[in-house]
């Protein structure tokens, strides 16, 4: 599993069309057939522990809570950062105080977002 970090920070600013106050943080690169979807976690809610049958990108949008890879070690993850999963990789997440995320599933994910390092040593 990987974490990566997006929002404004992370961003890129547009000037481009007479922009203003705007930035991107690209998130993926893909070319095969993909899959979005929406989970929203009630406080104390969680998705159990299972393999990934194809790559997954599980972005943060709102809220904060923890996610899991293969190692089973939970990684607090919150609003602006992404969890990346391999297929096959075993995975969970959860969250204390509500989380909401955008899936992304494909067969081909290039993530495109900011390595969090001290989260990926």
């Amino acid at each position: 599993m990987k974490i990566y970090a997006f929002g404004k920070a992370m961003g890129k600013t547009i000037t481009q069309f007479g922009s203003k106050g705007a930035s991107i943080s690209r998130i993926i690169k893909h070319d095969k057939p993909t899959h979005i979807g929406c989970i929203c976690l009630e406080p104390g809610g969680h998705v159990g522990r299972h393999e990934a049958a194809i790559n997954q990108l599980f972005v943060v949008l709102n809220g904060k809570g923890w996610v899991t890879g293969k190692e089973g070690i939970p990684y607090e993850i919150e609003a602006g950062q992404a969890a990346y999963w391999e297929a096959g990789e075993e995975r969970e997440s959860g969250t204390e105080y509500g989380m909401t995320v955008i899936v992304i599933e494909s067969e081909q994910l290039e993530p495109l977002m900011t390595e969090v390092p001290w989260l990926n040593a």
